[in-house]
């Protein structure tokens, strides 16, 4: 499936990920229609593609605001062929101390702004026997302590594309879950800045888990699976390991070795984010409007 021509849809697209695949997209040919929750931003980036591309302020958790987007790009650039689903914030903090508020968000930006943007967005793509990429993780089959709200969105997503590919792919629609291990985004970066037991469980984590990709490189994978229309996108490469291994991770042994620092680090994790003075970093309040839970740590950020 070549890109030439092809309208791809992408959400979460100001940065990170989202910006660096439509980069990767349109400079194979792709027609981009960018969209997100920083209108400045999607401006830059869409600038920076050239001319023949569009952005478009849009929100996951609004079914409205979704449609409108869709339409939008269909009436500027006559349809859509292809689909990023990747707008995404992960959460930090136990569930003993989690605010709840924080979940509830995790999981409607995380799992139900993904059924938004495909729901809206199938039509156009099974008339053109097109591309649906989500974005799933590593995380998708290997929990950590600590991140109870991620590890179940992306989970979700992952099922959610399997049972999606079972319903269009007779269609002639690519339905693609995409497990990008740690890439080099500010969702990590900031994490990292904020809370020294994120770094630590980075560093104790074995390879291929604790490797990190650019962001670039990521891409490329991604628009590399896309045009071979592959069932699933790891990113490292060697990230497929863990998925071939997931039946050990779950099992008894698999839990305990994931485990087996967690008396250490959750109640490490959970005093720092109280001793940060907020749920979320300043990036994400600003964004996704998660006002901050001092009392019941989140630390989260935009994917």
């Amino acid at each position: 499936m070549g890109l030439e021509g092809k309208v791809f849809f992408i959400t979460g697209g100001a940065r990170g990920i989202g910006a660096a695949v439509a980069a990767e997209a349109a400079a194979r040919g792709a027609r981009i229609a960018l969209t997100g929750l920083e209108p400045e931003q999607l401006e830059a980036r869409a600038a920076e593609l050239g001319p023949g591309h569009i952005h478009l302020e849009a929100d996951v958790t609004d079914s409205d605001s979704v449609q409108a987007a869709v339409e939008t790009t269909v009436a500027e650039l006559g349809g859509i062929d292809m689909v990023l689903a990747n707008a995404g914030i992960a959460a930090y903090g136990s569930i003993e101390t989690t605010d709840p508020e924080a979940f509830f968000r995790l999981i409607d930006i995380n799992v139900n702004g993904v059924f938004r943007t495909v729901h809206a967005t199938l039509p156009q793509v099974l008339e053109r026997r097109g591309w649906i990429g989500i974005l799933a993780s590593i995380a998708s089959y290997s929990p950590l302590p600590g991140a109870a709200s991620y590890n179940a969105s992306k989970a979700g997503v992952e099922l959610f594309t399997r049972a999606l590919r079972a319903e269009v792919g007779w269609r002639g629609v690519c339905a693609t879950s995409i497990h990008p291990s740690w890439i080099d985004t500010a969702m990590v970066r900031d994490a990292e800045h904020d809370l020294d037991s994120f770094r630590d469980m980075r560093a104790r984590l074995p390879w291929p888990a604790k490797a990190t990709t650019p962001v670039a490189r990521c891409a490329e994978l991604i628009v590399d699976g896309a045009e071979a229309r592959r069932d699933r996108i790891f990113v490292p490469k060697s990230a497929r390991l863990l998925f071939w291994l997931r039946n050990v991770l779950t099992s008894r042994l698999g839990e305990a070795f994931l485990t087996r620092d967690a008396a250490e680090m959750v109640p490490k994790m959970d005093s720092e984010v109280v001793a940060l003075g907020r749920s979320v970093s300043a990036r994400t309040a600003e964004i996704d409007h998660i006002e901050g839970h001092p009392t019941a740590p989140a630390a989260v950020e935009r994917d």
